[in-house]
């Protein structure tokens, strides 16, 4: 007899595999959306209080300091997506096959 989905499915979230697996990932993306945030923050906190610093000149330019700072912090945010999505295929997905293989 074929078990159903639900059953299956609470078996799986009955391993302490999956517990390990979810709260690992969990814990992965909260570290790099923590990162991302104090960015953005550490960002908007320069526009608030250091505007001069901003505003100074690259070079003989007329492009200021703000404009490769803030297109750095949308790289990094970009880099940190990057991140997170290599460790989900190489680990995390891992992880998951070989707990739904064992649970078959």
């Amino acid at each position: 007899m074929k078990e159903t989905d639900d059953a299956r499915l609470a078996r799986i979230a009955a391993d302490p595999r999956y517990a390990s697996l979810v709260r690992d990932r969990a814990r992965f993306g909260w570290t790099l959306s923590a990162l991302v945030l104090a960015a953005y923050l550490g960002f908007i906190l320069l526009v608030a209080f250091d505007k001069p610093l901003l505003a100074r000149p690259i070079g003989d330019g007329v492009t200021s300091l703000g404009i490769p700072i803030g297109i750095a912090v949308i790289l990094f945010a970009i880099a940190l997506t990057g991140v997170y999505v290599r460790r989900a295929n190489r680990e995390f997905d891992a992880r998951l096959a070989a707990l739904l293989e064992d649970r078959q």
